[in-house]
C-alpha cells in the first residue's frame, strides 16, 4: 500500500472528507519551515496532495523526493508546480475540481464588510461602545470596476448588478462584445476604470502580463473615497505600494484574501491597519470546495494506480 501526504490540511479536515483506505494517508497541518524539513517529512512518500499554492514544488524539491509518484493538487492549475521539471522525473501530476462560488461569495463578504465598516462597528458593539460610529457607504448607483472579467468576474459582476451598480470591467484582451455578454461596460483602459469606479475588484490570473499590474501609480489614481479588494493573487497589486496608500489615507481602504507570504506574517502591517478588511485565504475554503477537492483527489489516486491515471496535468 503506498504512502499518501496530504499537505497544508490547515482545519484538519482532509481525511473526514473522502474515503482514502486505499492508500496509508498522513494529513499534515502545519506548514514546514524550509525545504529541508519538507523533504525529511516526505521523503518516503510516493503520493502528495498539495492544497492550491500553498506549498510550491519546484523543480530543486522534486529533485530531492525521488520516491514520489503521484502529485495532485486542489484544482486545475497551480502555477506553484514545477511541471517541466515533474515531467521529466516521472512524476505524474493530476488535478481536480474547483467551484468558483465560494471565492465569488467570499469577495462580496469583503466588499459589504468594508463599505458598512462591519468589523468595526461589530468590535464596538462586543465592548460597549458608541451605538453607531460610523456611516456606510451606499453600493446602489455607485461604480463597481472589474480588472478581469473570467468565470468569477462575470459572476462578481452579476451581483453588482443586482445591488443597482454600475458594473465596469478591464483586462488586456476583453472585447466590448463579450463584456455586454455578461451586461457590463467595457472600461476604455485600465486607468480609466481605477479613477471612475468606487470598488476595483482583481479578478486576473497571475501573469508576467499581469504581475505589480496596480502599483504605486495606478493607486494614486483611484479616488481618496475607493475601495480596493483582491481575492485573485497578491502579486498583481503592489504590496508595499498597497500598504503606502492605505497608511496616507490616499484610498478608503482594501479587502484582502490573499498575501505574497502565506500565513501571514505576525508583524505584517496588513495585521494593523484599521482600513484593511483581512482574511486568511478564504475564498474557495468551503464545505462543497473541500469535498469536491479530496474525493476528486482519491479519485486521481484510484485512476493513477489502475494505471490510467486523469485530469492530468503533466
Amino acid at each position: 500500500m503506498l504512502r499518501c501526504a496530504v499537505l497544508d490540511d490547515y482545519q484538519g479536515v482532509a481525511l473526514g472528507l473522502a474515503d482514502w483506505s486505499r492508500v496509508r494517508a498522513t494529513s499534515f497541518r502545519e506548514r514546514f519551515a524550509d525545504q529541508d524539513s519538507l523533504v525529511a517529512a516526505l521523503l518516503d512518500y510516493e503520493i502528495v496532495v498539495v492544497m492550491r499554492e500553498r506549498t510550491p514544488f519546484t523543480a530543486s524539491l522534486l529533485a530531492r523526493l525521488p520516491n514520489l509518484r503521484l502529485l495532485i493538487t486542489s484544482g486545475m492549475r497551480n502555477a506553484a508546480i514545477d511541471l517541466d521539471a515533474a515531467r521529466s522525473r516521472g512524476v505524474t501530476v493530476c488535478g481536480t475540481g474547483s467551484g468558483s462560488t465560494p471565492p465569488v461569495e467570499l469577495t462580496w463578504a469583503l466588499i459589504l464588510g468594508l463599505t458598512r465598516h462591519l468589523l468595526p462597528e461589530a468590535n464596538t458593539l462586543r465592548s460597549g461602545g458608541p451605538w453607531q460610529s460610523t456611516l456606510g457607504t451606499d453600493l446602489y448607483g455607485r461604480t463597481l470596476g472589474l480588472l478581469g472579467l473570467g468565470k468569477i468576474g462575470s459572476r462578481v459582476a452579476g451581483v453588482g448588478r443586482a445591488f443597482g451598480m454600475d458594473v465596469v470591467a478591464w483586462s488586456e484582451n476583453l472585447t466590448r462584445e463579450r463584456a455586454a455578454g455578461v451586461g457590463v461596460r467595457l472600461a476604455p483602459s485600465k486607468d480609466a476604470l481605477l479613477a471612475g469606479s468606487d470598488v476595483v475588484s482583481v479578478h486576473l490570473v497571475l501573469s508576467d502580463r499581469t504581475r505589480g499590474l496596480i502599483g504605486e501609480r495606478e493607486l494614486s489614481l483611484m479616488r481618496p473615497s475607493s475601495y480596493l479588494v483582491n481575492t485573485s493573487r497578491a502579486a498583481i497589486v503592489d504590496q508595499e505600494a498597497l500598504v503606502a496608500a492605505l497608511k496616507a489615507d490616499r484610498i478608503a481602504g482594501a479587502g484582502l484574501d490573499v498575501f505574497e507570504v502565506e500565513p501571514l506574517p505576525a508583524d505584517h502591517e496588513f495585521r494593523t491597519l484599521s482600513n484593511v478588511l483581512a482574511t486568511p485565504h478564504l475564498g474557495y475554503v468551503s464545505e462543497l470546495n473541500y469535498g469536491t477537492y479530496f474525493r476528486e483527489a482519491v479519485a486521481d489516486i484510484d485512476a493513477f494506480l489502475a494505471g490510467t491515471p486523469i485530469r492530468r496535468l503533466a
